[in-house]
């Protein structure tokens, strides 16, 4: 999931919890807001994510002469923030956070990590379809808007297959089991009557019909759209794939860059797997006692979920009845959490639930635009198949994309004045976002909305499959080995399938997309789990504080403080909050 939100230019900078001060915008703050500007012009997609306005007619060049403009860049921001005096504790912490990611990017870039950039979820192939669910759509002039970028969409692809070729040329080629899916994925999109065909064909601006010219231009775009992802597929399925590799490990180099992407951390891969293997048997332990309340003593998880799943009580029918119980659960921890546990801006307090117009099963959260005109939207992607939806499965996951997950963590974001645009927007780290919203999961247990054991063991289950997530993925792409119970010698596939049919209750087609995620976006999947872990540590470590200081720990104001850091890497993060940067 790749963050957005930002607005407001100048303000107050946080004392304590009642005394604030003017700050104003810094020299690094005008360079860091000059970044953005030139990360958004060279990622137009990344712009719309973002809600930055002016690229929307725009795609990315996702061909090798843009990847060395992006390295360009990133040479060139890193020279201009070491050349610019940081003047205070916040424009430290931007030094410190601008100048760890642009660096890991040039280190990506220099291994030629986006020449084999295919996976099942979130590779450019997904990208340039995802960016016009974010586009509005409400008159006439937002579909001429669309149109303009529909119209790039063959010159994208085209870039996107000329850097896979670079890599084919280089040997840098993604693992054949992505390479299949990207080939189904991309003919899927070529067929008549998918997306570009419905998404168009849908607009009705105020309820009207559009002008015939632009319905025919939009036509003709989606046509042209469609024949480019059938050339994608072609060139995957005839080029790439008989080159392709059969490991889906990347091995230790890779998995170190990715690592380090996605948690802003450096962690011991040993000893975060020991641990993934631990928290794996303690959550099934906390489950088997849950299943005990839930179907008698002795009960296993299975026969508890089984009886919950003959219960009318915990369904609901079809996906208007899902999206309106979605906005409902979230407006209840809105209205509870508002005043006791956080200060929640009356901005924040709209978070639109829908249905996503894609069937991956997919379930996620983007930010609200920089202007608050588009707000924070919590998306499911049902499957085609599925009409029946379990609460007692999915109220941790309300919590985790809404609040006092995403949209509280991101939200506050758009809204904090201390920061600079590029901490707002530009600095999204899946460790940190993704940490706190499985943290926030937990903490909703703690203030008693998962009272029930049926919702319990719906939290636990999401907790478990995080805690798989951090074995598989480290175990696969690092060849760890693997223990008897679950196979012995080494990690590969068929261990992580019997892994996760084995300890999650879901269905088969759901489970194959998260392995085949695993496989295919390395370093990725484990950062919920090991961040969450890291957001915990933090907050031990500030109570620790607080009592050798001779207070009382506020967790609320921990909370305050921690979110009004907003996004960082977890290392810059953790620095932050112990005052390393004061």
């Amino acid at each position: 999931m790749q963050p957005f939100p930002a607005a407001i230019r100048l303000s107050v900078v946080s004392i304590s919890s009642d005394t604030a001060v003017p700050r104003p915008s810094t020299a690094l703050d005008a360079v860091a807001d000059a970044i953005l500007m030139e990360q958004a012009r060279l990622s137009p997609t990344f712009a719309t994510g973002a809600g930055i306005a002016g690229f929307e007619t725009e795609l990315d060049d996702y061909s090798p002469a843009g990847a060395e403009a992006s390295a360009a860049s990133a040479r060139d921001a890193i020279a201009k923030i070491a050349a610019t005096e940081a003047i205070d504790e916040v424009d430290r912490v931007t030094v410190a956070a601008m100048t760890e990611r642009l660096g890991l990017s040039l280190e990506e870039y220099e291994a030629g990590d986006h020449l084999r950039d295919l996976n099942n979820i979130a590779s450019p192939l997904q990208g340039i379809r995802d960016t016009f669910d974010l586009m509005a759509t409400a008159t006439t002039e937002d579909w001429e808007t669309i149109d303009e970028r529909l119209a790039k969409v063959p010159a994208a692809l085209a870039g996107y297959r000329a850097s896979l070729a670079e890599g084919l040329s280089r040997g840098l080629i993604p693992a054949r089991r992505q390479v299949g899916i990207g080939v189904e994925q991309a003919n899927d999109l070529s067929r008549p009557g998918s997306f570009f065909d419905s998404f168009t064909a849908s607009a009705r601006p105020d309820g009207s019909p559009l002008p015939e010219a632009l319905r025919d231009d939009l036509a003709a775009h989606a046509e042209a759209a469609r024949q480019a992802y059938g050339d994608l597929a072609a060139f995957l399925a005839d080029d790439l794939a008989p080159a392709a590799p059969e490991a889906d490990g990347v091995g230790r180099e890779r998995y170190d860059r990715a690592s380090r992407s996605f948690l802003g951390a450096v962690v011991d891969f040993e000893e975060t797997y020991a641990w993934g293997l631990d928290e794996l048997d303690r959550i099934v332990a906390e489950q088997k006692a849950v299943a005990a309340e839930i179907a008698g003593p002795g009960a296993t998880i299975a026969e508890a979920v089984a009886q919950l799943d003959s219960e009318d009580r915990w369904f609901l029918e079809g996906a208007d009845a899902l999206a309106a119980w979605m906005t409902e659960t979230s407006q209840e921890a809105i209205s509870f959490l508002d005043g006791r546990h956080f200060d929640i801006d009356p901005r924040l307090h709209r978070l639109e639930c829908l249905i996503a117009p894609t069937h991956s099963g997919a379930i996620y959260y983007t930010g609200p635009s920089e202007d608050l005109s588009r707000p924070g939207r919590m998306w499911w992607s049902v499957p085609e198949s599925v009409t029946r939806f379990a609460t007692w499965r999915e109220r941790t996951t309300v919590y985790h994309e809404g609040v006092p997950g995403h949209h509280l963590q991101i939200g506050q974001s758009v809204i904090e004045p201390t920061l600079n645009r590029w901490r707002r927007l530009g600095c999204w780290v899946s460790g940190h976002g993704e940490g706190w919203a499985l943290y926030s999961e937990r903490l909703m247990d703690e203030f008693g909305f998962l009272a029930t054991p049926a919702d319990r063991l719906g939290m636990l289950d999401g907790q478990l499959l995080r805690a798989c997530r951090v074995v598989i993925d480290l175990g696969v792409h690092l060849a760890l080995p693997c223990p008897d119970r679950f196979g012995g010698g080494v990690w590969d596939e068929p261990k992580a399938w019997n892994l996760l049919v084995t300890h999650i209750a879901d269905d088969e087609a759901f489970l194959r997309f998260e392995l085949d995620r695993y496989l295919g976006w390395p370093g990725q999947a484990p950062s919920y789990k090991i961040g969450q872990r890291l957001w915990e540590q933090a907050r031990a470590d500030a109570r620790q504080r607080a009592v050798a200081r001779g207070e009382v720990f506020d967790l609320k104001a921990f909370h305050s403080d921690a979110l009004t850091l907003g996004p960082l890497g977890l290392d810059v993060f953790a620095q932050a909050l112990a005052g390393q940067f004061a």
